[in-house]
């Protein structure tokens, strides 16, 4: 019988014994065996904590904006696995996934993937057979065990450094940067989006000869001040990207955040590091690229009667706290209600403290049905005992949660929904449903 996708997803999440197993030897020998070859005319490859979507949705835009053949690969999906690989700027559909993962079965033989070393090799598969100009490779988890990791990329990015998945990864940011830079290449520029990146990404890149770019040393970005035209109407807000000998003044991304700007930054550097573009880039498309530029449940917004509904996949302390950035420069006439639901891996206790002073309401959900790392909300109640958090409202599901906020919400409130790509996708299927 022919699968379905739905089968296909179903299959590959149990052909190996775990959800997490780091390491390139399996996914090595196949895609040896699919004789895989480089996945576009220039890769680059974005690792990080945290800004990893955002960047990869800048870089994209930009490049398609200049007329170049695109493919991005990222995850996790949220309303649809489709959405992990776009080509020219759309999911690939059912049909295409379903051939690739056929070829894969057919190549593997004995090798057990994962989930996610099985979607990755798709990914390569079909970017190969697009011809692209670039492809954008996501990593997944940390950087030098990480599926992308079997392609060279011609450049290498990291968004940031912080504390997030140290089970595996490390317990400080100095173990934890060791891994990420494993995505680095010997002579090929590595793109570092944090101000003090840790010594071990700094002397790992020193070391194998990877020329660095730094931000706020080796380019810069700044708000520009706002203008009035002649007739006193304030102008679109812009921001000025630099490094010597080259300036940009650019408009403001619709991905909304203070953060954004340092994300935007950090692709315009990614591209304007590669040594061989496959296309010319004009000027004009950085400009283009990044007011276009968009990606799902990062502060996504909408208003329902009245009360402004703001959805975002951040998951660990320093998302939250960029977040609890946004709310303070960006205040709500009225009331923030959040709706918090977290993976039982996460540091629930230190989200609650970067958001305590900008929440005046909790409502906590389970997400006992996101796998193995999913959890009941009494479990993560009993995480946030003595924080900010502790007392909230209990709920089943995000959906249940959702609605107990919005009823409760008056005109000129906020509904925040946050805490994980799971929480998002549930907030978007139940906004979808109104």
């Amino acid at each position: 019988m022919t699968r379905t996708l739905p089968d296909w997803l179903e299959y590959i999440e149990r052909i190996h014994p775990k959800s997490i197993d780091m390491g390139l030897d399996r996914i090595r020998v196949v895609a040896q065996a699919l004789k895989l070859g480089k996945p576009g005319r220039a890769v680059i490859t974005v690792g990080g904590t945290n800004g990893k979507g955002s960047t990869v949705a800048f870089i994209e835009a930009i490049a398609r904006a200049a007329g170049w053949k695109v493919g991005a690969y990222t995850s996790p999906h949220l309303l649809s696995y489709n959405e992990r690989v776009r080509i020219d700027g759309a999911d690939v559909s059912d049909e295409s996934l379903i051939e690739a993962f056929e070829a894969i079965e057919a190549a593997r033989g004995n090798t057990p993937l994962t989930y996610f070393e099985y979607g990755t090799l798709a990914a390569l598969w079909l970017f190969e057979r697009a011809r692209l100009d670039l492809a954008i490779l996501e990593v997944g988890l940390g950087g030098r065990l990480d599926a992308t990791n079997i392609v060279d990329a011609d450049v290498s990015v990291i968004t940031t450094v912080d504390l997030d998945h140290q089970d595996y990864l490390g317990e400080d940011r100095e173990q934890i940067g060791a891994e990420k830079v494993g995505i680095a290449r010997a002579w090929k520029p590595l793109v570092l989006g944090d101000n003090d990146p840790p010594s071990s990404v700094l002397g790992h890149a020193y070391r194998i000869g990877a020329p660095t770019w730094r931000i706020a040393n080796d380019f810069f970005f700044e708000p520009l001040p706002s203008s009035l035209d002649a007739d006193g109407n304030a102008l679109p807000a812009r921001w000025l990207w630099r490094e010597i000998g080259k300036r940009l003044e650019l408009p403001v991304p619709q991905l909304a955040a203070p953060v954004q700007l340092r994300n935007a930054a950090v692709a315009v550097a990614a591209l304007r590091s590669l040594k061989k573009l496959p296309k010319p880039l004009p000027r004009d498309a950085y400009s283009d690229g990044i007011a276009n530029a968009h990606v799902g449940g990062r502060l996504q917004r909408f208003e329902r009667d009245g009360v402004e509904i703001v959805v975002d996949v951040g998951h660990n302390p320093q998302a939250a706290r960029a977040l609890a950035d946004w709310l303070r420069t960006a205040p709500a006439p009225g009331r923030v209600i959040a709706v918090y639901a977290a993976l039982s891996d996460k540091d629930v206790a230190g989200v609650a403290e970067a958001m305590a002073t900008v929440v005046d309401q909790w409502h906590l959900a389970g997400l006992a049905d996101a796998g193995p790392r999913g959890g009941d909300v009494e479990a993560l109640a009993a995480r946030l005992a003595g924080t900010a958090a502790a007392g909230a409202k209990r709920h089943e599901t995000v959906a249940q949660a959702l609605d107990a906020a919005r009823a409760q919400a008056h005109v000129g409130d906020r509904v925040l929904v946050f805490g994980s790509f799971h929480t998002a996708a549930s907030a978007l299927a139940s906004l979808d449903r109104d």
